[in-house]
């Protein structure tokens, strides 16, 4: 762990480099490039070649797409609890989609004409569950429980196997209970491309959702107009803004329970309590011997975690601003607390309060947890329902409100030297 204290040398540098931005290395840029070419130009074969370079398994074209069969193997053999757990989670995901999906509306302008938008489902989307170092049945449903919700009748999804050939039995439960109606055994860049292109097993999809590594997130960025995409969520992060009201053994959690997901994860503590600082140190050091992931857990302390103590919330706010955390987990005097909020702009998602959690968030609250991650957050907000939902604008318009528009239509028309747009609407007010 890096320690910076502000009247100390290092602070100034170190709060500078919170200040990211999610651009990517061009060695990740042009190894997607050529991934994505391939995939354009090899379809299937190149799915199945990617598999055996990435994920050290052999598969045919017609092995590319999980059978009916292993889906009812899958269920059978998925305990009851865990089938609990998911709709348990499906049904927070349906309950926070119906608050906030868009819905159709109506009015009248000021010159009469009638004016509204309305949103539909797109028909085929794309979501995008990683596997690596953890079977995430979660993004399985904080992906494909919103297009479940908002009513998207073709989901797509996509997910790496093992060495064996197999995806997680939890994971195909959770895609089947999200309605998946097609899901394939690829996973990395090669998988968005084949989203976004489409090969001889894979049609095409028009939007793509779900979290990855970094070069799944630069295939998304470079397929972008190809297909649309949700957002940029890379490896996962957490930030803890704390002062000294917050329980060290909950803080210390909260940093470990994103650092076990090892890799490119990145933590940071912004404190104004000295012993609050030091306590979080014993705490980790104590919690960390007694979890299972101990090398991904050390390897992130190590290498990408970094604490801060500062004079004030207010400070802390601002480098809160600056990282963008994907998660923020706020534990601070209730009497600051409104004003912290208030100040923070750029979290991806929120934890307010002793009690609240990043883990609850993940599996189980509702909202979703893919994420901007990487200082996305400054441009981008998370996965919600209106997302999977296309946006149309309607105009009717009657002879009296063409009438009143003529006027302002003619100086535009004139302005910008389009006369025929300025007949267009001429001619039905004769």
């Amino acid at each position: 762990m890096n320690i910076f204290r502000e009247n100390e040398a290092g602070f100034t540098e170190a709060v500078r480099k919170m200040n990211r931005r999610a651009i990517p290395g061009a060695e990740v840029r042009e190894t997607v490039a050529e991934i994505i070419a391939t995939v354009q130009s090899g379809g299937d074969a190149a799915l199945c070649d990617f598999a055996a370079r990435f994920d050290r398994v052999q598969l045919t074209p017609a092995q590319l797409r999980v059978t009916d069969a292993e889906l009812a193997a899958a269920q059978a053999s998925v305990p009851q609890d865990v089938k609990d757990a998911i709709a348990a989670s499906l049904e927070n995901i349906a309950y926070f989609s119906r608050r906030s999906m868009r819905q159709d509306w109506s009015g009248v302008n000021a010159q009469g004409c009638e004016v509204g938008e309305r949103f539909v489902p797109y028909e085929r989307v794309g979501i995008y569950v990683p596997g690596g170092k953890a079977p995430l049945v979660s993004t399985a449903l904080m992906t494909g429980g919103f297009a479940k919700a908002v009513g998207v009748p073709e989901i797509v999804a996509m997910t790496p196997c093992g060495p064996d050939g197999k995806v997680n039995p939890a994971v195909l439960v959770a895609l089947q209970a999200v309605g998946a109606t097609e899901i394939y055994r690829v996973g990395g860049a090669q998988s968005i491309a084949a989203l976004a292109l489409g090969t001889e097993s894979v049609a095409p999809v028009q939007k793509i959702f779900g979290p990855g590594n970094r070069f799944v997130v630069e295939a998304k960025r470079q397929l972008v107009g190809a297909v649309a995409i949700d957002l940029l969520p890379g490896p996962s992060e957490v930030m803890v803004l704390a002062d000294h009201t917050a329980n060290p053994a909950f803080v210390a959690a909260d940093l470990l329970a994103q650092a076990e997901h090892g890799g490119d994860s990145a933590i940071a503590f912004v404190t104004t309590d000295e012993d609050l600082l030091l306590a979080v140190q014993q705490q980790i050091a104590e919690q960390a011997a007694t979890l299972s992931r101990a090398a991904y857990l050390q390897q992130v302390l190590d290498e990408n975690t970094d604490c801060f103590l500062v004079s004030s919330v207010e400070q802390g706010a601002d480098i809160v601003n600056a990282f963008a955390p994907e998660h923020l987990v706020l534990v601070v005097d209730d009497a600051v607390e409104s004003a912290a909020l208030a100040r923070i702009r750029t979290a991806g998602a929120i934890y307010a309060g002793t009690y609240s959690t990043v883990a609850c968030g993940d599996f189980l609250a509702g909202p979703s947890h893919t994420l901007p991650t990487g200082g996305s957050g400054k441009s981008f907000s998370g996965i919600r329902a209106d997302q999977f939902q296309r946006r149309t604008s309607i105009v009717r318009m009657s002879p009296q409100a063409a009438k009143a528009s003529l006027p302002h239509v003619l100086t535009f028309a004139r302005v910008e030297g389009l006369d025929a747009h300025g007949r267009s609407l001429e001619l039905r007010t004769l």
